[in-house]
């Protein structure tokens, strides 16, 4: 998978890439649109600015139990890899990322406006890194080093 050169480098590594891969297995579905998703967990009140994660973020699942995302950004660069995965090969397998083998695989997709929306924003995080709330538990360093794994991400999305 060509996501993996991204996942667990910055990306895919937090409570967040759990409960949004959980999130994503709990829908059954073999494509998802990255506006049914926003809705879903609540970055569509954000207003595409994902500096403060501000309302809070979250899902329930199937079985009625409340899921929270803690941070917005984390959200939104781990949907930029799996979009990025489903451009490059269709779809991206779920339970490859969660358990380390094969099985269910969903596709994101999203129109051209939402995708340079997620484009601006890892643009925004790769400038300003340390505007972010998730700067509350990460240091600076690795601000910064998420945010060149992110700039390049974006060069892949754009191209």
């Amino acid at each position: 998978m060509y996501i993996e050169k991204y996942w667990g480098n910055y990306i895919g590594s937090t409570d967040d890439s759990l409960t949004l891969l959980e999130y994503l297995m709990d829908k059954k579905k073999t494509e998802i649109s990255l506006s049914e998703i926003f809705t879903d967990i609540g970055l569509d009140k954000l207003n595409w600015n994902f500096r403060k994660t501000e309302p809070a973020l979250g899902y329930t699942n199937q079985d009625g139990w409340e899921h929270p995302f803690y941070y917005a950004i984390d959200v939104v660069t781990d949907l930029a890899a799996l979009m990025l995965e489903c451009k490059i090969n269709g779809d991206v397998s779920l339970m490859q990322l969660f358990y380390g083998k094969e099985g269910s695989a969903i596709c994101i997709s999203s129109t051209q406006e939402e995708k340079a929306a997620i484009i601006k924003v890892l643009v925004d995080f790769a400038e300003n890194p340390l505007a972010y709330d998730l700067n509350e538990m990460v240091p600076d360093d690795d601000m910064r080093a998420m945010a060149q794994v992110c700039e390049n991400l974006c060069r892949e999305l754009c191209a």
